[in-house]
């Protein structure tokens, strides 16, 4: 913690010079990047890179949602299994929900990170639109499966929320 005392320095600077005015902070010289940041930065731009990270973590966070969704369901026939029976039948769904979540989470990532990041380096922009085109595009793949309508539906449903969840995000930057 600092002391409410001034320094050795700023007082004498403060008694021969005057005002507080007067005094500056000390400039910090300018620290170039060592290689080895130069490197990680160059790989981090990697559109590859970046995809398969966000896949990895949205694995993560998939497993973990997977884990409380599973643990809050009930058995249907509670009041005839035992309790052993109840523990084994809500870690296989823990286990399920886990699997389940954690697939779409990975895929979710890895197509809205490489979309973005994508969309990012054709328009050499980072801005709203990125995040808007890149949602679209990751809620129309996840949907295709339902058709054209479930398709656009998802493509505006998956932009609207990530134009929201940047705009929320923004603020705090």
């Amino acid at each position: 913690m600092a002391s409410p005392e001034p320094s050795a320095a700023a007082a004498a600077a403060a008694g021969a010079g005057g005002d507080a005015a007067g005094q500056r902070a000390p400039v910090e010289p300018l620290r170039l990047p060592t290689p080895e940041e130069i490197k990680g930065q160059e790989m981090m731009n990697n559109c590859a890179v970046r995809s398969v990270l966000s896949g990895v973590m949205g694995g993560g966070l998939g497993v973990l949602m997977g884990l409380f969704f599973g643990a809050l369901e009930n058995p249907i026939m509670a009041e005839e299994m035992t309790a052993r029976q109840q523990i084994v039948y809500q870690a296989k769904q823990m286990g399920r929900k886990s699997m389940s979540h954690a697939k779409t989470f990975a895929v979710m990532g890895l197509i809205f990170s490489a979309a973005e990041c994508v969309v990012e380096k054709a328009r050499a922009k980072h801005d709203i639109t990125n995040s808007a085109v890149a949602g679209c595009v990751t809620g129309g793949a996840l949907a295709a499966k339902g058709g054209p309508q479930a398709t656009c539906i998802g493509c505006v449903g998956f932009g609207a929320f990530s134009v929201a969840i940047e705009k929320f995000m923004e603020r705090y930057n």
